[in-house]
C-alpha cells in the first residue's frame, strides 16, 4: 500500500514539474526550435534608424518601419536595389519608367505615381505606403511627401564612387528588411570588373560628355558618368576640376575637342535617354568634319554609351551598374 502511494505521489510531482516547465517555456533547446509568438514579436523591431538625405540634401538619421509591406517608389535606383534584394513584391506604386529591366513594375496592379521629376501626391497618398523612396530630382518635394510616410532619399556620392555608393545604399535599404547579408553576394564581381577596366584605362586621356539639343556638353568627375574618370581611371581632360558639371555639363565647341585631342571620347545621348521627340541621334551630331579629323575618331575610340537612359536616370542601382559596366566592357575590352 505504501509502495503504491509513493508511486502515485511521484506521478503527481512529475506532472506538476511538466506543467511548470511548459508555463516557463521549457528548456533552452525547446525555445530555440519553437519560439513563442510573444518572443518573436519582441525580437523583431517595429522600426529601424537609417542614414538618409533630408530636404536640404544633408545626411540625417531617419526612423523607418522595419520590414515595410507597402512601398512607394519615385527613384529607379532604389527600385533596382529593392528588386535585387527580392522584396519588389512590396511595391504598391511607382514612377513611370522606360527601363526594360524594371518593366515588371509597370502594370495595372501597381499605382502610377507620376515621374521621377514630378510626383502625383494624391496617387502617393492613395496607395497608403509605409515608406517612400525618392531621388535627387524630387528633393524639393521631400517635405510634402514626408507628410504621407517616411521618405528615404539616397544618392550617388561621386567622391565615394559609384560602386561604393551602390554598396552603401544597398546596405541601407537591406537593413530595413534584415537582408544585409545579401548585399555582398549582389556586389561580388563589380570590384574585379572595375579593376580590369582600370588596367585598360591607365595612361589614357578622355573627354566625357552628353549630347543634348544638338550640342556636346562636357562632364567632369562630379556628376553623371563620373565613374569613367574617377573609378575606371581615364584622365578626364574635358573640364577644369573646379567647374560644376554635375547637372547637364558645360557646352563645348567641337574645336575644343580637336584642341584637347583626347585618346577617347565618351558620349551619353541625353535626348535618347529622355525620349526627346524629333532629336538627332548623338552619332549624327558628333561625327562631323571636325571630330572625324581627330585620332579618337580615326582609331575607333568614340564610345557611344549603349544604354543612355540607365546612365542618365538610374545610376545607383545594382542592375544599372551591371549594364553600365557592360557598355564600357563591350567597347573597351571587346
Amino acid at each position: 500500500m505504501k509502495k503504491m502511494l509513493s508511486l502515485a505521489l511521484a506521478g503527481v510531482m512529475a506532472l506538476s514539474l511538466m506543467a511548470c516547465s511548459a508555463q516557463n517555456g521549457g528548456d533552452s533547446s525547446e525555445n530555440t526550435s519553437s519560439p513563442s509568438s510573444s518572443q518573436s514579436s519582441e525580437e523583431t523591431p517595429e522600426s529601424v534608424t537609417i542614414t538618409s538625405l533630408n530636404a536640404n540634401k544633408e545626411a540625417a538619421e531617419l526612423e523607418v518601419p522595419y520590414d515595410p509591406q507597402r512601398i512607394a517608389i519615385l527613384d529607379m535606383a532604389s527600385l533596382d536595389i529593392l528588386d535585387a534584394l527580392g522584396v519588389g513584391d512590396r511595391v504598391v506604386g511607382t514612377a513611370s519608367t522606360s527601363l526594360e529591366y524594371l518593366q515588371d513594375y509597370i502594370n495595372d496592379d501597381i499605382a502610377n505615381l507620376g515621374t521621377i521629376k514630378e510626383a502625383d501626391l494624391e496617387a502617393v497618398m492613395a496607395c497608403e505606403p509605409d515608406v517612400i523612396f525618392i531621388g535627387g530630382r524630387l528633393a524639393s518635394s521631400y517635405d510634402a511627401l514626408s507628410e504621407i510616410a517616411p521618405v528615404v532619399y539616397l544618392a550617388t556620392d561621386t567622391e565615394l564612387g559609384v560602386v561604393e555608393s551602390v554598396r552603401q545604399n544597398a546596405t541601407t535599404i537591406a537593413s530595413m528588411f534584415g537582408l544585409e547579408d545579401k548585399v555582398d553576394e549582389l556586389m561580388a564581381d563589380f570590384d574585379g570588373r572595375i579593376a580590369a577596366l582600370s588596367e585598360f584605362a591607365a595612361g589614357k586621356t578622355a573627354i566625357v560628355g552628353l549630347v543634348t539639343s544638338g550640342s556636346y556638353n562636357v562632364l567632369g568627375n562630379d556628376g553623371r558618368c563620373s565613374m569613367i574618370g574617377r573609378e575606371i581611371g581615364f584622365e578626364n581632360i574635358g573640364v577644369d576640376a573646379n567647374i560644376d558639371t554635375s547637372t547637364h555639363g558645360n557646352e563645348a565647341s567641337f574645336e575644343f575637342i580637336v584642341e584637347k585631342a583626347p585618346d577617347y571620347i565618351f558620349v551619353l545621348d541625353r535626348d535618347a535617354a529622355i525620349g526627346t521627340d524629333g532629336a538627332k541621334l548623338a552619332q549624327e551630331i558628333m561625327e562631323n568634319e571636325l571630330v572625324m579629323g581627330t585620332d579618337a575618331y580615326k582609331n575607333g575610340n568614340i564610345v557611344y554609351l549603349a544604354h543612355p537612359a540607365v546612365w542618365y536616370t538610374a545610376e545607383g542601382g545594382i542592375s544599372a551598374l551591371d549594364i553600365m559596366l557592360q557598355d564600357l566592357e563591350s567597347e573597351l575590352l571587346g
